[in-house]
């Protein structure tokens, strides 16, 4: 198993804090899956608002964890080094649970299609083996 931890992420996609949603990558091969993990925590700057009395972690930003997983994937390509991956659409995108603070969300990405700098990857998101989040995500490297 290959793993990274935050700087060794960092060193791969553009991402850094308060918006780098991975914090460890258990697993990845490049160009073709990875497979990482968010610890949510009260402390984290949308719970202030989204929702004060039931904080929930907003779908947008699930989203968007499992997309840097999925760089993760992509710009470990050597060819894509210092590169960045770009949201192109969003498909078949089902939201089936809440994540709260001490959810710890494991976010996973398999590539399932490429063509030149364009690709897919299906994308799913779980806590306690329960699928949260799942997509189509669509990518432009640039």
């Amino acid at each position: 198993m290959n793993s990274l931890n935050v700087k060794q992420i960092e060193e791969i996609i553009p991402h850094r804090h308060p918006f780098l949603l991975v914090d460890y990558i258990e697993d990845y091969e490049p160009g073709q899956y990875a497979v990482g993990y968010k610890c949510v925590t009260f402390r984290e700057d949308f719970f202030a608002g989204h929702f004060p009395e039931q904080p929930v972690m907003p779908g947008v930003l699930i989203l968007e964890a499992l997309a840097q997983t999925g760089a993760v994937a992509i710009l470990s390509l050597p060819e894509n080094k210092g590169k960045i991956a770009f949201f192109g659409g969003i498909n078949n995108c089902r939201f089936k649970g809440k994540v709260g603070p001490g959810d710890k969300l494991r976010l996973e990405t398999k590539i399932i299609k490429k063509k030149g700098p364009i690709g897919v990857g299906q994308a799913t998101a779980t806590v306690d083996g329960k699928v949260v989040v799942r997509a189509e995500l669509t990518f432009a490297v640039g």
